[in-house]
């Protein structure tokens, strides 16, 4: 059992009985020890004062009296005005090297078969532009919290929805028709969403010329918007496509081909996958039919334009607008017709919605519609809110053709990678081969780590020379941490040292114990990390544990201990620290090399 656990229940029951308060868990606070004073785990006392109705020193000392004849693992307390610090008995601390060391999933609760099934929708692209930077912390996040809710014991689908319709793709195919002289990702060697790309980008580029041009002819400039030649013929191939037109709907097939190739050539360069993917062009029109259902129960109303809309105003919201005037669906109607599409293909237990924090509102709105047309599951929905991510450069703009591509910035990272490594001699002892996958490994360790760590809800800046650094709070320096720790144990092996289990209370000094200290806090960690949706609570743990074992690495030797005993007892501390390791970043989606 956690010692924080152990404590929090003989601290409890100690107030009962000396101050017959039956204590909540605001009133207990436990701390860790600081660094600076003796002790392990620390209690605060002053929420007891006014039920002792003595001095903060003698009430810590009732309770520390209390504490050491009661429960074993204390070993004994000091009292520093009103902070009780406890010092665990050491035997605890061995007793947790021996459970993580045995175990190979160690803090880690696996699915079962009666486990609640969690859905994470993550990704979302458009099909008229490759995936950008934004597109990157999307993915890591959403593929990040499907493994820490594995890790809590959860089934996981994961699942992808593609925005494969409307005027957007309208105009990649308009541009395509236009200006395309037949392209194609073959004859052109261009990856496909990079090609689907540049005709947005040369969509706009004539879009606006006719816009100024109009302008320039005394047309007003929202006429111009919607007069250009360029916008009609978009809108006109949305009109042909909803109305099954073969040649419109083959272009939108093979262009949207071309894109997905794309993206799954983008997608296993981030290490993500998707266990189901939805395409919009498919939910739409089973959201319209459940809008048209609460119109006809009088959920939703129709304006005099035909114009569907769901009032919200008593929920203290707004009135949305549900399908246009010409009958066309909006993002709102593909999502209700996605929710329910997947709760009728699974049995989901949690739908976690991972989008960008600009779309707070978007899913406050659907919670309610999906609740009003009667799904019980609609007020359960979880969006999982996260801040933009700029380069320090500054944001970026899709139209213009100045977004932060994804592929782009992977490469770069890559480049960094080797080059940094070259510059400081980290893999001159390898090959060729596998210096270049190392690179790859540290460039999408130092990326993933480097958005991970920061708590998701903030806004942040990616600095991709920052990332790469093997010093610091970073994803290369937690990789070479467990490349260190590979190294000792191959030459352990190498050296025909046996390790055996040789756990003795003796060979624990204090640098050892706080490994032992950070290895206990792990499975905490992992729920911890799963009730809040939290990346960043793995990635920050893996830290801490790294910076431990690095002091403890430079303190102490392993294989030139002469004491067989504590040379055993220090390769089965590394290899236990190297384990947990792996673990955390596996769940973050980080590769772990076994040499750097």
């Amino acid at each position: 059992m956690n010692i924080d656990k152990i404590i929090f229940d003989a601290v409890k029951k100690a107030l009962n009985e000396l101050y017959k308060l039956e204590a909540n868990e605001n009133q207990i606070q436990l701390q860790n020890t600081r660094k600076d004073f003796e002790g392990d785990v620390t209690l605060v006392v002053f929420p007891f004062l006014r039920f002792s109705k003595k001095s903060p020193e003698a009430t810590a000392e009732e309770i520390g009296n209390y504490l050491l004849e009661s429960i074993d693992v204390v070993e004994n307390y000091n009292v520093i005005k009103g902070f009780l610090n406890l010092v665990v008995d050491k035997t605890y601390w061995l007793e947790v090297l021996r459970e993580a060391y045995s175990q190979t999933e160690y803090g880690v609760k696996l699915p079962e078969e009666d486990s609640e099934l969690a859905m994470v929708e993550y990704s979302s692209p458009n099909t008229n532009k490759p995936l950008h930077l934004g597109h990157i912390r999307n993915n890591l996040l959403g593929f990040s919290i499907s493994e820490i809710l594995k890790a809590n014991g959860k089934k996981v689908v994961k699942t992808n929805i593609v925005n494969d319709r409307g005027i957007h793709i309208c105009k990649s195919m308009y541009a395509w028709q236009m200006w395309g002289n037949g392209k194609t990702p073959e004859n052109s060697g261009i990856k496909g969403d990079h090609l689907v790309g540049e005709f947005y980008v040369e969509f706009d580029k004539h879009y606006k010329a006719e816009i100024t041009e109009l302008v320039q002819k005394g047309i007003s400039k929202e006429e111009a918007e919607n007069q250009a030649p360029s916008i009609l013929g978009a809108r006109e191939l949305l009109r042909k496509w909803e109305a099954k037109d073969e040649e419109t709907v083959e272009l939108w097939k093979t262009m949207n081909g071309w894109v997905y190739k794309g993206f799954d050539i983008t997608y296993k360069k981030l290490g993500v996958d998707f266990d189901k993917i939805y395409y919009e062009s498919e939910t739409y029109l089973v959201g319209k039919e459940e809008v048209l259902r609460g119109l006809d129960e009088g959920i939703f109303y129709r304006k005099d334009d035909n114009s569907v809309w769901a009032d919200l105003t008593k929920e203290g919201l707004d009135q949305k607008i549900l399908l246009r005037s010409d009958g066309t669906s909006v993002y709102m109607t593909q999502d209700i017709g996605t929710a329910k599409m997947r709760f009728a293909d699974f049995a989901i237990g949690k739908m976690v919605y991972v989008v960008g924090n600009e779309q707070n509102y978007h899913f406050q709105v659907l919670a309610h519609l999906l609740d009003k047309l009667g799904f019980e599951w609609g007020k359960d929905l979880y969006h999982f809110s996260y801040g933009m991510v700029e380069l320090p450069s500054g944001k970026m703009k899709s139209r213009e053709g100045t977004v932060v591509d994804a592929d782009d910035l992977v490469e770069e990272m890559v480049n960094v990678a080797r080059n940094m490594s070259k510059e400081l001699g980290k893999l001159d002892s390898l090959s060729a081969q596998e210096a270049e996958r190392t690179y790859r490994m540290i460039a999408m360790g130092a990326l993933k780590y480097f958005i991970l760590k920061v708590d998701p809800k903030k806004n942040m800046l990616f600095n991709p020379e920052e990332s790469i650094d093997f010093n610091g709070n970073t994803g290369p320096f937690i990789q070479y941490t467990f490349a260190r720790i590979q190294s000792v144990l191959r030459k352990a092996a190498d050296n025909s040292f046996t390790i055996k289990e040789t756990i003795q209370s003796g060979l624990l000094s204090d640098k050892e114990k706080d490994i032992l200290k950070r290895i206990s806090l792990f499975p905490g960690t992992v729920k911890e990390a799963g009730n809040n949706y939290s990346p960043a609570v793995i990635a920050n743990y893996c830290y801490e544990l790294v910076k431990e074992y690095n002091q403890f690495y430079h303190d102490h030797s392993i294989l030139s201990e002469p004491d067989m005993d504590k040379r055993n007892f220090r390769l089965i501390l590394s290899s236990t620290v190297g384990n947990i390791i792996k673990s955390g970043m596996n769940m973050l989606g980080i590769e772990m090399p076994e040499r750097m």
